[in-house]
């Protein structure tokens, strides 16, 4: 399976909007193709702000730009989506708000919450965490491997092909595994942000993501 989306995702972190734009840069930089501006503790009117300055980079560098939350900012700057969390705007007037042709994605942590975004019509999910990890404050369950091999055991079952990402603690270790298991791709926040030289980590995911001959179900 593979839908055309960009199978790394790098979610946005940091404390200001000064550190959110260095880091977006510098992801964008490595060659990252798939930004997902999220800038928890912010209100609307910087989130807004920031992502003024982030649209125009993310089109320069040909690269993907999906909001965290903020559904009204996402139309407002012409991203190419949203991601929303369980208890976020429901997934119908988002798509009512933002129109037919932009991608909204969706968090699960459980086969149910999948089974809800799939009827909610999510182009994909964001299903996690696989570990423990610092950078979401209120963390769901961990899944471990054996969580996502259940979950995605059921979904082959039920022939259901939504796009499925880890998230939460992923490693380059992992990735060959997760791809073996049946998920599309992967969400690294932590790890690109901190790395010393992320145009190589990009690479190494990168090249597991696309040369794995297992990573379609």
């Amino acid at each position: 399976m593979d839908l055309g989306y960009h199978k790394l995702q790098f979610i946005s972190q940091g404390d200001t909007p000064a550190i959110q734009l260095k880091n977006i840069i510098s992801a964008l930089d490595a060659g990252c193709k798939w930004i997902q501006l999220r800038f928890k503790n912010a209100g609307s009117r910087q989130v807004l702000d920031l992502a003024t300055l982030v649209k125009p980079l993310c089109s320069r560098y040909g690269a993907i730009l999906i909001i965290n939350d903020h559904v009204e900012v996402a139309k407002m700057v012409h991203a190419d989506g949203v991601h929303l969390g369980l208890q976020d705007l429901d997934v119908k007037l988002a798509r009512n708000i933002l129109g037919p042709d932009k991608i909204i994605g969706g968090t699960a942590n459980t086969l149910s919450d999948v089974q809800q975004r799939i009827f909610e019509g999510c182009n994909y999910i964001g299903l996690g965490p696989l570990r423990f990890t610092p950078t979401k404050v209120k963390l769901s369950p961990v899944l471990g491997f054996k969580g996502y091999e259940t979950i995605a055991r059921e979904l082959k079952k039920n022939s259901f092909n939504v796009p499925l990402y880890a998230i939460g603690g992923v490693t380059q270790e992992d990735v060959l595994r997760l791809m073996e298991i049946g998920i599309y791709g992967i969400a690294v926040s932590g790890m690109i942000t901190q790395h010393p030289n992320k145009q190589q980590l990009i690479k190494e995911f990168n090249t597991i993501l696309y040369e794995n001959v297992n990573n379609s179900r």
